[in-house]
């Protein structure tokens, strides 16, 4: 009897495709299920993971409203061929504090968990204004309006503060010093600085857009990937830490 042949006995008795349905179902929900009977939780504690700095956040915030997270993902798969590519697997938590996440599920261009420090500042600006003159064969626009307008940070405490209301863990020190950490890490040797890392470990300030007169929406941007992913320090990452 031919494959098809018994295929037909699910399309003849609709008992018999039901059972088939729920059984179907049913292994699927154990496979999504059963790892959550070992895990002590869905979302594991890592060293390293904080909250974004103020220019990081408006920087995050220009990339989805540009539209960023239309062509680039930020979740690398634990398959061969993406960590091969873009590096450890992306973590739970180091999407902990981004809501909404930007994880995604299509490339038009790579995939930007890893991309923090793997191009310079001025790769960055020129790829955001001129695209092409770094990367001939990419399909991406060019965003040269981000170098010339200036970041308006006015509300940016607030925007902390609603941060802080969903659940990260922005203190009132942060929130009070929200505005001047921008100029902070927006400007190179900000007398500041050490202040500002204290608060957020690992905070660069420097100049990223290459106008140390302004802080400009490439400020921000370029600050905001120059950090994903390098917070977590995988040389001292134990995976197996959150297996019961």
């Amino acid at each position: 009897m031919s494959l098809w042949s018994r295929h037909q006995i699910f399309e003849k008795n609709s008992i018999v495709l039901v059972i088939g349905v729920l059984v179907v179902i049913a292994i699927g929900g154990l496979v999504e299920i059963t790892p959550l009977f070992y895990l002590k939780s869905t979302i594991e504690k890592v060293e390293g993971v904080r909250p974004y700095t103020p220019l990081e956040l408006a920087g995050r915030n220009i990339y989805v409203r540009e539209g960023c997270y239309n062509c680039h993902s930020q979740m690398i798969r634990a398959l061969r061929d993406e960590v091969e590519r873009y590096g450890h697997y992306s973590l739970a938590a180091e999407s902990m504090y981004d809501r909404p996440f930007q994880w995604g599920s299509k490339r038009t261009g790579p995939d930007l968990a890893r991309v923090g420090g793997k191009y310079s500042d001025d790769w960055h600006r020129e790829h955001l204004n001129a695209p092409k003159s770094v990367v001939p064969a990419t399909v991406m626009p060019a965003y040269p309006w981000l170098a010339k307008t200036e970041l308006d940070f006015a509300h940016i405490d607030d925007d902390l503060r609603v941060q802080a209301t969903l659940g990260v863990p922005y203190t009132a020190e942060m929130i009070a010093n929200a505005q001047a950490d921008v100029k902070t890490q927006g400007s190179a040797d900000a007398p500041d600085a050490a202040d500002l890392a204290k608060r957020y470990p690992k905070a660069q300030a420097r100049d990223y857009d290459g106008n140390p007169g302004r802080i400009t929406e490439a400020d921000a941007l370029i600050a905001y990937l120059q950090v994903l992913g390098t917070l977590v320090d995988f040389k001292l990452y134990n995976d197996k830490a959150n297996i019961r």
